[in-house]
């Protein structure tokens, strides 16, 4: 989760047992999803009226879409849910209003969100409305001073909770919530928290790293994945940028000095230029298909400096580990050093004289003024929640992503619950990249926790087709790059 990290998951609060998840100050809903009023004499008002009626809100920006209105939107929240009145902070959310009559979305990256309007795959599916929120701590979305205590997954999912008791009198119909990569587990975190919230959950390639210091299914997954001839050529492009650190440091150096970049968080120029090599592999399998190998230099040993640094650029990207390329990231970086975990990989090609550092941990990320402690039980809290508890839950994750390595699972106890792999994707598998017949299965569950299946639908699953036209700018497909060892 590294530079993809960029795209996953803190702190001094214990967070992990369900007394303490108990103690927020807003009251849970009384039955799953059906928190709220839905009709009101405050119907027949427009829409953007009675989103500003909401206590705390207010409007950033409104932007035009044909068939929908577009909404940028500031709601206040508590730094702390368990002691609200210690001061507030400004969260962005952007709601894509299609009727109050529709299902609602409840979408976030886990990172900051678009401005721009866009509608997640299970928006499409249900034809509905679209609520994406920004993740706390996150710019703008961050208190001033930022107490990092208070970046942890029970605080966020408590930001999501109340957006949806604030939004749900509007929005009366059913809710799915959804994400991918870090959207995805926060998904999965907020179900974990508040359960009677949402109607279902969609999480897209979401990370599992229940043991934080147990990563030999990476190693596992980077022995196997793809083809011999593709894992040789990465492999050898990344051992030959070690092998001509010298030369291609140079490089680096003048690179950063025309780009007024420097090194003061990760603390040295060979420190970044070793944590950009050793993200290659990772970052290829991550964003790029198997038919992508072509562009990789199939004789490395005697190809040119300038076509290794070309080829790590632009898979890595050189800019990232420089301080002006990690400060949006911190966040992340913070939470994945307390709660969320990170991977470690190694490198069994390369001669260990080439590695001075190795995968290098979260820490190393975060600028030393920032405290960090990590809580080794958040993680396997969550991950037995899941097990023992998943309702109307779906995990998508695709073949070809490092990611999906450690992954989500379902026990016994799990109720009309799925985990799907999507053949020979990566971090952008969706439900539309699954075998047909899992493809036809998740729509249908998807449509019936809308509360919009049809009665063909419902008989027969292979009937299921998303409800809402594909609309090329609004239902962008590509993989999100917010991350190479970023989920």
């Amino acid at each position: 989760m590294r530079k993809a990290l960029r795209g996953l998951l803190v702190l001094t609060v214990l967070i992990g047992t369900l007394s303490t998840a108990g103690t927020a100050t807003a009251v849970q809903p009384e039955a799953h999803g059906t928190t709220g009023a839905t009709g009101t004499a405050d119907e027949g008002k427009d829409i953007l009226d009675r989103l500003l009626a909401i206590p705390g809100m207010s409007l950033v920006q409104e932007k035009p879409y044909t068939g929908y209105r577009f909404f940028v939107l500031n709601f206040t929240q508590p730094v702390d849910h368990r002691h609200p009145s210690k001061g507030t902070f400004q969260q962005r959310i952007t709601v894509l209003h299609k009727d109050t009559s529709r299902p609602t979305v409840f979408y976030t990256g886990g990172y900051n969100v678009s401005t721009t309007p866009s509608r997640r795959e299970p928006t499409q599916i249900v034809d509905g409305n679209q609520v994406s929120m920004e993740y706390r701590y996150f710019t703008p979305s961050r208190p001033e001073p930022a107490d990092w205590s208070k970046l942890d997954i029970w605080q966020a999912a408590s930001d999501q909770h109340r957006i949806f008791q604030a939004l749900k009198p509007l929005y009366g119909k059913k809710w799915i919530s959804t994400g991918g990569s870090k959207g995805g587990m926060t998904a999965t975190y907020y179900e974990r928290f508040y359960p009677r919230d949402m109607d279902g959950v969609v999480a897209y390639v979401a990370p599992n790293d229940v043991v934080n210091d147990e990563d030999s299914a990476y190693d596992r997954f980077f022995a196997s994945v793809g083809t011999k001839e593709c894992r040789d050529r990465l492999n050898a492009v990344q051992r030959e940028a070690l092998v001509r650190r010298e030369p291609l440091e140079k490089k680096y150096a003048q690179y950063a000095a025309d780009n007024g970049y420097t090194f003061t968080t990760v603390g040295s120029l060979d420190k970044a230029y070793e944590a950009v090599v050793l993200d290659y592999v990772w970052g290829f399998w991550q964003y790029s298909l198997l038919k992508d190998c072509d562009t990789i230099p199939a004789d490395a040993a005697h190809a040119s400096d300038d076509d290794i640094w070309n080829s790590v650029d632009t898979i890595s990207g050189f800019s990232f580990y420089t301080d002006q390329g990690l400060e949006p990231y911190t966040p992340y970086y913070y939470q994945a050093g307390t709660q969320l975990g990170a991977p470690t990989i190694h490198f069994p090609y390369i001669e260990k004289k080439y590695v001075r550092y190795g995968y290098q941990a979260p820490r190393t990320f975060v600028p030393r003024s920032i405290p960090m402690r990590f809580q080794p039980s958040a993680m396997r809290d969550v991950d037995g929640w899941v097990r023992r508890n998943a309702h109307h839950m779906l995990f998508v994750y695709g073949q070809n992503d490092p990611w999906g390595a450690e992954r989500f699972r379902l026990g016994s106890k799990a109720r009309d619950s799925y985990v799907f792999t999507a053949p020979g994707l990566n971090h952008g598998a969706n439900v539309a990249g699954l075998a047909a017949d899992e493809k036809a299965l998740a729509t249908a569950r998807v449509l019936d926790w809308a509360g919009v299946a049809s009665t063909a639908v419902q008989a027969d699953p292979s009937a299921a087709r998303p409800l809402a036209r594909f609309d090329a700018k609004l239902d962008r497909r590509d993989t999100e790059r917010d991350m190479t060892l970023r989920p």
